[in-house]
């Protein structure tokens, strides 16, 4: 019998909610409130007459010209198929899909690119991403604001085989990535397409000859691993913000013969993500606020209420009263005076009440020693679990080895998180300085006024503890003044946190390519920066106690500090090499556009893998642009290739960033010739470091010597062939022929030249 009066509060509940729903006001009168299943909510309208302005106006047409086929909405000036409507400021609509396809001999057979301007909504920043699906695929997104500002972004998705791919994993990178779209913009404009990454999908043909890239909303898309064999779905949902004018509600409350929130029981409120208003329902109404008499009262003793048990609910407008019985008072609410005996019934109720309001402090004062109990243990769970990462981070290894070495002035210190907690206000957004694929850097003041950068490391394989304490080892022993020093790291956090001394001025990235930077660098700084890098990687390969291989030598990693020294940074993808080796087999890994194409197609990571991303970075001072850029045409993206063909065609000059006019240029062809050979695709070909640093310094020397008389005598000719001697054989005792040949050229071009 209970079950089936329950049963019957529920019919009568539903049956409440769809009379409401058929009487509630959505749209203009004489209107149509529907476009196929979609509801037309009002101010938009598939009319003029039926929508606020032509900014609402919805298409709502046939798919064909049967007499049977569904209505479809869709916005006018994009044709996008509309989802849904709703007056809370969202419209979702249906985006397409961008693919490229390849035939097995590497030609495109099939792209399409998408260019939608949506006019007078824009994409929400915070609810929606970039996808690229594919093996050989890279999603590129430009997108532009109401100001014109364009704004570019992507992510690359590879694999080697369909066995790389885990089933119905997320778009970590292995056949699928995805990226937030740039915030705090107000986007209208979009361009997106998806392109190969390097061979035009030929090494992965058989499984996958296309490759896809869309917008969508979070959430919306689950990857699969059979997408990769054929993508089905056409189109995904991508949400829009909308909001009505371009005013605040201040202004438009001004003139309230256009004012959009029309019943007097609604209120206003700012756009938040872009410009202009909307209105919204007084607390206890709903409906829509754009209409006269739009918003109706809830009848919350109907759907739901906080009376109590025996209490009475009365509805009211906007809101509900609880109404106490005859033989008690109070207002009946959970949260209020609830209902209690009147004063003529309270006497026999007296010691009851002081019976409960004693088990009532008892318990209270229960609750008050569990929480100290609660708040005891839990410190002492903090202190286990700092001990526990401690541990598994090889905090007992490091400390081994620094006793092993001895505690010198140079030797990594262990931090305590919560000296670094301090140093960066609890990790605070505001302190970073910069995020990349080896974790997220902090600016820190230590309690000794140290600024110090501190990088959160993305280290998660407990495998590579030890290797990555001798990588903190090595490095704090590395005093070599091109190299960021690293002063120590703390081990008491899930993940390694790194501590390494502050550089003040920025990447040769930023110097090179950011167009806002005042400071532009000459031609002999360049140079000198060429030098210097070139002589820490020389240093790593050769002359440290155990070699290292940086593995993402690149612009951006190349800091300058206020006198615009290089400073090398960021060995978080470095390899220590082992004595009795001359190559490591390693998980790929490196930056798109400076990486080793031979190291990308065996794995195989050598010395000489540094050398071609050097090659990269010198390609990048001569010529200005960056090692990859999908804004410039097709065959011109990858400035290495691109680089590599001028020189060949001998268009090196043609190439050289303009800021470089009136330099050296024989110089400028030496460096370019150095640069090509560090980019040779067989790494047997390419020189070492070691050769490239000292060809670079022997360069710089005569730069360095070129004071303006412009005479020589040959007893000063003789002086400065020797000062070079001296600094090129200052490692290995000797010169070879090669070395003879780059010293005699410069000579040469150097005297002759005067």
């Amino acid at each position: 019998m209970p079950m089936a009066v329950h049963s019957k509060q529920l019919l009568s509940l539903l049956m409440v909610f769809i009379a409401k729903a058929a009487t509630q006001l959505i749209s203009m009168p004489n209107c149509p409130t529907k476009c196929g299943s979609v509801t037309i909510p009002f101010p938009f309208g598939t009319t003029k007459d039926c929508s606020l302005d032509s900014t609402f106006l919805i298409n709502c047409n046939k798919t064909s010209s049967s007499s049977t086929s569904p209505q479809v909405p869709s916005l006018p000036h994009s044709n996008q198929t509309v989802l849904n409507i709703s007056v809370n400021g969202e419209l979702h609509v249906a985006w397409p899909v961008a693919r490229d396809c390849y035939a097995e001999n590497r030609k495109l057979v099939n792209q399409t690119y998408w260019g939608i301007d949506i006019k007078h909504f824009s994409i929400s920043s915070t609810r929606n991403k970039l996808v690229a699906v594919g093996c050989d695929t890279i999603g590129a997104l430009s997108a532009y604001d109401y100001g014109g500002n364009n704004y570019t972004t992507g992510c690359v998705a590879l694999c080697n085989r369909l066995n790389d791919i885990v089933a119905n994993e997320s778009c970590s990178g292995t056949g699928c990535c995805e990226i937030s779209i740039p915030q705090g913009h107000v986007l209208n404009q979009v361009a997106y397409t998806s392109g190969s990454v390097f061979s035009n999908h030929s090494a992965v043909h058989d499984f996958n000859p296309c490759g896809y890239a869309f917008l969508v909303e979070n959430g919306a898309y689950n990857f699969e691993s059979q997408d990769i064999l054929k993508l089905e779905k056409k189109e995904f949902p991508v949400l829009l913000d909308w909001a009505v004018g371009n005013q605040t509600c201040q202004q438009a409350q001004k003139d309230l013969s256009s004012y959009a929130c029309k019943d007097n029981k609604s209120t206003c409120y700012d756009a938040t993500e872009r410009s202009g208003y909307l209105c919204r329902c007084f607390d206890g109404y709903w409906g829509n606020p754009y209409l006269i008499h739009g918003c109706e009262d809830i009848n919350e003793c109907v759907e739901s209420n906080d009376c109590v048990e025996g209490a009475t609910c009365i509805n009211l407008p906007g809101s509900y009263h609880c109404l106490c019985p005859a033989e008690y008072e109070g207002n009946g609410k959970m949260n209020g005076t609830k209902c209690s005996l009147k004063s003529s019934t309270k006497t026999r109720k007296e010691i009851i009440l002081i019976i409960a309001m004693s088990v009532s402090i008892s318990f209270a004062a229960l609750l008050v020693g569990s929480f100290y109990v609660y708040l005891a243990l839990k410190k002492r769970r903090l202190i286990k679990l700092k001990e526990q990462f401690f541990q598994q981070n090889g905090g007992m290894l490091l400390q081994q080895k620094i006793v092993r070495r001895g505690k010198s002035t140079e030797t990594a210190k262990v931090f305590t998180v919560e000296e670094l907690n301090e140093a960066t206000n609890n990790f605070d957004e505001s302190k970073i300085l910069g995020q990349g694929g080896q974790g997220t850097v902090y600016k820190g003041v230590l309690q000794d006024k140290r600024i110090v950068a501190i990088k959160k490391s993305k280290i998660s394989d407990r495998k590579q503890i030890e290797p990555f304490i001798n990588e903190v080892i090595v490095l704090s022993q590395i005093n070599h003044r091109n190299v960021v020093r690293l002063l120590g790291c703390c081990l008491e956090t899930e993940v390694p946190l790194l501590v390494y001394e502050f550089i003040s001025n920025g990447t040769v990235y930023e110097h090179l390519h950011d167009q806002n930077q005042i400071l532009k660098l000459t031609w002999k700084t360049r140079l000198r920066i060429a030098k210097e890098t070139a002589g820490v990687l020389a240093y790593l390969h050769s002359a440290a106690s155990t070699p290292i291989i940086h593995r993402d030598v690149k612009s951006s990693n190349i800091l300058l500090d206020h006198n615009l020294i290089a400073k090398i940074s960021d060995f978080g993808a470095s390899r220590i090499v082992p004595l009795d080796h001359s190559q490591i087999t390693t998980l790929v890994q490196g930056t798109l556009g400076y990486l080793d194409p031979e190291y990308f197609h065996t794995s195989q990571l050598t010395d000489k893998s540094d050398v071609y991303s050097f090659g990269v970075v010198l390609a990048e001072l001569l010529t200005g642009k960056k090692a990859l850029s999908f804004s410039r045409p097709e065959g011109d993206r990858n400035l290495a290739v691109y680089f590599v063909s001028s020189m060949k065609k001998g268009r090196v000059l043609h190439i050289l960033d303009k800021s470089l006019d009136g330099s050296n240029t024989e110089q400028l062809k030496k460096v370019a010739h150095i640069a090509e050979r560090c980019l040779r695709v067989k790494g047997e070909e390419r020189p070492t470091m070691k050769e490239v640093a000292k060809e670079l310094e022997g360069i710089l020397v005569f730069e360095e010597h070129r004071w303006g008389s412009g005479n020589l005598s040959s007893e000063e000719t003789d002086n400065l062939l020797r000062e070079v001697s001296s600094v090129i054989n200052v490692e290995d005792g000797g010169i070879n022929s090669s070395d003879s040949y780059s010293i005699n050229q410069i000579t040469m071009s150097t005297i002759g030249g005067r």
